[in-house]
């Protein structure tokens, strides 16, 4: 399709413009104040990812316009009444708390118009179940997607670090499994991520971050390839929902209050540790790219290859987190025991 590089452009361009003139509206109304769990230490407007959803929403529907046989145009209808209430509940909530409960019902009918649409994620062990299996299949595909949702949110806490992995996700599975409108989200990325990169201008807020993960689960859900091909793409998504489900079990163990607000996600230990965003945030980008290698190269054993990678990354950053703590207590007791002697002798 000749037009398709030019959609790709005014995706990033209409973005990075978008996104502009929505950082210096919200610069005087919508601040981020940092906090005591905050990771940045100036405020900051927030809510920046809605000028990448719009810039992706009117290229997606210049795309379907265009090419109305090919691109199935009734897909685009499906996946926009999926995520419209997603983005309508995440600005509200940036500008003001929307209740928890209200957030998961709009994540839960978003997910069931998800599944209606593309069906649910494949799980044949329940096929054997027959319509109770059908049932359970469906409601594992909802507590999923809502999960992916929610991670991604969650994951939302350093400059450039989402938007940026994101954009190797959609990248890869817009290449891979040929859905250009993942190709037209990625590069709308790109022109979020020129005000997202570290020192973060903007925030993406709820409005960009639960569009993210429903975006991910759609795309996981319109495959045709069977459930081998799958399961094998959600190896893409380990790098966010790793750290996400590692440090929920982290929390569990440590009998936490797993509902309370935190900074212990290892992305966040890591720039507690002494890592700036930048590093941080180019950290998990390069595990993603290396997972979409995996996947491109060795398929499904490039999968279970990028999960036990993932593990390793995992263990490899406990241990060198364990090391720099190590570090700063033997400074502090060697700074105690300093002052203490000096003191002596000035007695």
């Amino acid at each position: 399709m000749n037009i398709f590089p030019s959609l790709l452009l005014a995706s990033g361009g209409l973005s990075f413009v978008l996104v502009a003139s929505i950082r210096q509206y919200l610069s005087q109304y919508l601040l981020d104040v940092p906090n005591h769990r905050s990771s940045h230490t100036q405020p900051t407007p927030r809510g920046g990812g809605l000028g990448f959803v719009i810039a992706f929403a009117l290229v997606s529907a210049m795309l379907a316009w265009l090419d109305w046989q090919t691109f199935t145009a009734s897909n685009a209808l499906f996946i926009w009444a999926a995520l419209i209430p997603l983005i309508i509940v995440g600005f509200f909530d940036d500008r003001g708390d929307v209740p928890a409960r209200i957030r998961y019902l709009v994540q839960l009918s978003s997910a069931g118009i998800a599944i209606a649409a593309f069906s649910p994620f494949p799980q044949p062990w329940l096929a054997p179940l027959g319509m109770v299996g059908a049932m359970l299949a469906i409601a594992l595909t909802m507590i999923g997607m809502t999960a992916l949702i929610n991670f991604y949110n969650f994951m939302d806490g350093l400059d450039g670090l989402v938007a940026g992995v994101s954009f190797v996700q959609f990248t890869y599975l817009a290449i891979e499994y040929n859905q250009p409108m993942l190709a037209l989200l990625a590069i709308s990325l790109l022109g979020f991520l020129w005000w997202n990169w570290s020192p973060a201008k903007i925030f993406m807020g709820d409005v960009g971050s639960t569009v993210l993960g429903a975006m991910i689960a759609i795309s996981l859900l319109n495959q045709s390839g069977g459930a081998v091909q799958a399961w094998s793409s959600l190896a893409i998504t380990l790098p966010l929902i790793a750290d996400a489900i590692y440090t929920l079990i982290r929390r569990v163990i440590r009998k936490e209050n797993i509902f309370q607000p935190h900074r212990t996600h290892l992305y966040q230990r890591l720039q507690q540790s002494g890592w700036n965003h930048a590093q941080v945030a180019s950290t998990y980008i390069l595990v993603t790219l290396a997972i979409a290698l995996n996947l491109h190269f060795l398929q499904e054993f490039g999968a279970w290859l990028s999960l036990s990678e993932v593990v390793c990354a995992i263990a490899l950053g406990e241990r060198y987190l364990s090391h720099q703590q190590g570090i700063k207590m033997r400074t502090v007791i060697y700074s105690s025991v300093r002052n203490l002697i000096m003191g002596t002798r000035a007695g």
